[in-house]
């Protein structure tokens, strides 16, 4: 049995009902835009909030925070993970979604014109085109951290604002440690088995990379 949504409210139980309902209605919107342009596969989108939503929200977990303001980067979106989970538990922080597919693209405008979401912004650009500055970069294993680390290297503001200095913050599962040594990294390593007690966390990990 795939969980439904209350698996996010049980992990989340403050969340106002106007963030209730965008995240019930993820079930509706994906399964339909999957179906015109694969996003998610076809097998996984059954397994959307613990796969997904869920997952990209471990980022949440780890940052509990963020200052209104923030200017968030997520790169590699693809059909919107973790960035359009994160807007809708962080109305006051803005997200700005990028992938080099720009038929992703349109799903992720498509889902956050639907859900109302009036802080995400998704371009279909390289990362390594951008000229903005943000607070933080995230993103869901795109591609090994050694080779992720110069698209964004210089995408960073100096000034930090939040509990934590600004960074990239990864989620990636599996042995991670000479994947961190071969970036020549100073990261830290947070279990999302530590915040969730589903058998699909037990690799996978937020990576935050001060920056």
């Amino acid at each position: 049995m795939n969980p439904t949504v209350d698996i996010i409210y049980s992990y989340f139980p403050k969340l106002s009902e106007q963030q209730k309902a965008q995240f019930a209605q993820l079930a509706e919107v994906y399964p339909f835009w999957n179906d015109q342009i694969n996003v998610v596969s076809r097998k996984d989108i059954e397994s959307l909030y613990l796969h997904h939503v869920l997952h990209s929200l471990g980022i949440a977990k780890f940052v509990t925070e963020f200052t209104p303001g923030t200017r968030i980067l997520d790169v590699g979106t693809g059909g919107g993970f973790p960035g359009i989970p994160l807007a809708i538990l962080f109305p006051e922080v803005q997200f700005h979604l990028v992938d080099s597919i720009g038929k992703k693209i349109k799903v992720v405008r498509e889902v956050a014109a639907a859900l109302g979401l009036t802080n995400v912004e998704a371009d279909h650009i390289r990362a390594e085109q951008l000229d903005y500055k943000y607070d933080f970069v995230v993103s869901r294993a795109v591609t090994r951290l050694a080779d992720f680390t110069p698209w964004i290297r210089n995408k960073f503001e100096r000034k930090d604002k939040n509990g934590i200095p600004n960074g990239i913050l990864y989620l990636k599962g599996g042995d991670l440690k000479e994947e961190i040594k071969e970036a020549k990294l100073k990261a830290e390593l947070h279990p999302l088995s530590s915040y969730f007690k589903e058998d699909f966390f037990d690799t996978k990990y937020v990576v935050y990379v001060p920056m």
